[in-house]
């Protein structure tokens, strides 16, 4: 799939490869029973063939949902302080953002971590040998938001940054579960329907004729 950043539009393609069958009838032929004045038409085995066809289809559509991922970064002297002033400021960041009317369902924690902070290295006045010097903790914490409000996003950021939230680390739409499956029946349908219509425009020409499908596959771009 392929999203276009001026006009967010989901591209989404499925080709349909069909193998399908035709037949050839080969004739008939009357047996020698016609001297006794019966008649017992015999028909040669009708010969099966197969061809192979690829149908398409194509479709554009907008985009229903939005992703927005932020994050807080706090620095402390121990750990525990470096801990507690993010999960303050992350508490006030959630609720600020569920205000605009984002349930909780629809935000989610997606990463937090806690590391040392060491300041350049200093010589040891006793020894001479260089050796870091612990300054602190950095506390970061991620947060997901991903609703269908899409005229929310900009409104989300804006809060989000207001209410402490010192990193906006990405913005991207995509289609729901439900659109995409909905999307996917849709030109499974229509590109089988190509294969189907390519195939018999091959078969006229030929006096043959579709029998049967012997087999299919999918392919998406």
């Amino acid at each position: 799939m392929l999203m276009t950043t001026k006009n967010k539009i989901v591209l989404a393609t499925l080709a349909a490869i069909l193998i399908v069958s035709t037949t050839v009838f080969a004739g008939m032929q009357t047996s020698q029973k016609e001297a006794y004045g019966q008649q017992s038409p015999v028909l040669y085995p009708s010969r099966e063939r197969t061809i192979s066809v690829t149908g398409a289809a194509t479709t554009s559509v907008l985009p229903d949902l939005v992703t927005v991922q932020f994050g807080v970064d706090t620095e402390g002297k121990t750990a525990q302080e470096a801990i507690s002033s993010n999960a303050q400021i992350m508490n006030a960041v959630v609720s600020s953002v569920q205000n605009l009317g984002i349930t909780k369902d629809e935000i989610s924690t997606t990463g937090f971590t806690i590391y040392p902070i060491y300041n350049d290295t200093v010589p040891d006045l006793k020894t001479g040998v260089h050796k870091s010097v612990l300054a602190g903790y950095r506390a970061s914490n991620t947060l997901y938001v991903k609703t269908t409000k899409l005229s929310l996003a900009g409104n989300i950021i804006d809060t989000a940054v207001s209410s402490g939230a010192n990193r906006v680390d990405n913005v991207s739409f995509s289609l729901s579960s439900v659109q995409q499956q909905s999307i996917q029946d849709d030109l499974l349908g229509k590109a089988v329907l190509n294969a189907k219509s390519r195939a018999e425009k091959a078969l006229d020409p030929l006096g043959q004729k579709i029998i049967g499908v012997k087999m299919v596959n999918l392919s998406e771009f």
